[in-house]
Formats: structure tokens, sequence, C-alpha cells
């Protein structure tokens, strides 16, 4: 039997609505289910060979998620992970709107050895086609699998292995709305294996330089770059006591000179400025009127992302510059 801990904190996967066609106000007016509801819904032979564990966990909506409860949800893996050393992995049951930023964020901070995997689903478990059941499924399948281990922080939707770092969601309602733009899922699910095709190279969990961090995350922003931007955004997140700001500057990473003025106001008070693109896909490359002005950039990593990691580089005192440059 292989050991596997399930944590449902919610999102569409345990939503379940009075009518079985009502796949967009299930979230106001449905129930949330309980992790251990949807194991049991699974069929038996899903659950074959596998030792489930469910951790108890309240379930909410992913629009109710963020730093304190990543850290609620590190903890939590920590801690089981060294009382049951016999655990082969870890099933995070998500809402797929911040799904990315959790994942990204633990594959930063957790040092533990199993195989942490988040799903999802884009329909509710009432719905008539709903995806829930077989994306549990295959999570479950890939935290038991000893080709996934040592990736790093995985999500696991519509069959596919994506990368924490390169996955984000990029449709509103479709099933495949998770993607890894720019270098394509890590593997497939199969009907009779799991498949990985690659491993991330960047360093993740013990050779992550916040592995193993706990710490409280400082007030980090992100300011839209649009046609005819002016700096309030800018400004407001300054007086509102923001010591980072990303920008999802316009591709590939330029923004209004009014943006640009406030910014640079921004950076003369302290203000870690990353620069980053609000395109699906990219990277934003260090040039020298970034290095001129002290500014970062970000890389491949999207806003979201971006802010996250410049949460931990100034909360941990690692150089936010080499942050972006290595992981």
């Amino acid at each position: 039997m292989t050991a596997i801990a399930i944590i449902g904190t919610g999102g569409t996967i345990a939503s379940e609505a009075h009518d079985p066609l009502d796949v967009l106000g299930y979230d106001e007016r449905g129930r949330k289910l309980a992790a251990d509801e949807l194991v049991a819904r699974l069929p038996e032979s899903a659950r074959s060979g596998l030792e489930l564990h469910v951790l108890p966990f309240t379930p909410v909506g992913s629009e109710k998620i963020g730093p304190d409860t990543w850290r609620e949800l590190a903890r939590m893996i920590r801690v089981a992970a060294a009382a049951r050393p016999e655990l082969a992995g870890f099933v995070i049951l998500h809402g797929t709107s911040t799904l990315e930023e959790t994942a990204w964020y633990l594959n930063l901070v957790l040092e533990v050895s199993q195989t942490v995997v988040l799903t999802g689903a884009q329909r509710p478990a009432s719905a008539v086609g709903a995806d829930g059941p077989a994306n549990l499924h295959a999570a479950l399948r890939v935290a038991a699998s000893p080709e996934a281990r040592h990736s790093g922080v995985l999500v696991v939707l519509n069959d596919e292995i994506h990368s924490a770092r390169e996955v984000s969601k990029t449709s509103t309602y479709r099933l495949n709305a998770f993607t890894s733009p720019e270098a394509g899922p890590l593997g497939v699910v199969d009907g009779d294996r799991v498949v990985m095709q690659r491993r991330p190279l960047r360093p993740h969990a013990r050779a992550s330089p916040f592995a193993g961090f706990d710490g409280a995350l400082p007030r980090v922003d992100i300011a839209y770059a649009y046609a005819g931007a002016d700096g309030v955004a800018v400004r407001a997140f300054a007086a509102a006591g923001a010591r980072g700001i990303v920008s999802a500057g316009l591709v590939p990473g330029l923004v209004t000179p009014e943006e640009e003025a406030a910014l640079h106001e921004a950076r003369a008070r302290g203000i870690a400025i990353v620069q980053g693109v609000r395109g699906a896909g990219g990277r934003v490359a260090p040039r020298p009127a970034l290095d001129e002005a002290g500014f970062i950039a970000a890389g491949s990593l999207n806003p979201q992302k971006a802010r996250i990691l410049l949460m931990l580089a100034l909360a941990a005192g690692v150089e936010a510059e080499w942050c972006f440059a290595t992981l």
C-alpha cells in the first residue's frame, strides 16, 4: 500500500450545486464538500493500492487563499511528513483561481522529500461532465509514482503534469485551462502509467534558499500597465507601505512615461521594483535601462509569481536579483 495524504482546501473541485447544469453560480449558491466526501466518491479501483489519509482543512474558495493559508499548508505538510515518514506524497485539492500561486510558494519553501501535487477542477462536483474525479485520480497516481519524485511541487489537471514554476491558468472555463506556455508539461498521466518526459532544472525544495522558511511576508503589489497609464497606482502602493512593486508591463517589459516616473520615485524611496510583463509568455531580459534604474528583470515569471518570489526574497534577506536569475 502506498500512503498518500490529502488536504482539501476547497474550490470548484469541492463545490456542489443544486442544478447539474450550473457551472457558473455554484460557488455562491452551493455547498463545499469535505475532502473525505470527494475521496469516498472515487471508484474503489481508483483507490486500489493506496492508503489515503485525509488531513482536516476548512474548504473555501481560492479567492480567499493568500499568504496566511500558504504558511498553514506548508506547516501542515511538514508536520505530517515528520510524523508519517511512510507517506509517499501529498495531494492538495485547491480552487483554480490562485492554484498556481500556492503551488509556486510551496515549491520554494517546502523541504520535504515527498511529492506534493496540487489539483482542482473547472466544473463543480455536481456538474454534468465534472472533471474533478478524473483530476483527483490523476493527482493521486502522480503523488504515488516513483517517477515523479524530486520534481518540485507539481500541478496535475487534464491528465497533464506541470511544474509549479511554469504553469498558469490561461482560460476561465475550458478543461485544458492550465498550461505551461513556454515549456509545456513535464509529463502526462496515461491509462497505463505516469509518464515523466523531463524534470525542472531550477532549484527547488532543499536546494531553494527559502527551504523551511516560515516567516511573515511583506507587502508587494502589482501595477498593471496599459496604454495611457499614469503613476497613480504605483504611488498609491508606495504610500500604502509596499516594500516591493512588480510592474506587469507592456510586452516586452515597457511602461508609459508617467508610470516609469512613478516607478523611479518608488525605487528612490528604497522600494524594490521588478519589471515583468502582462503577456502570456516570454522573458523580460536584463537590459541597460533596467540596470541603470535599479530595476530587476522578472525573467520568465508571470507577475503573480514574481510577486511571491520578491516577497520571499525581501522577507528572508536573499538578494532579489540573484533569485530572479536563478530560481
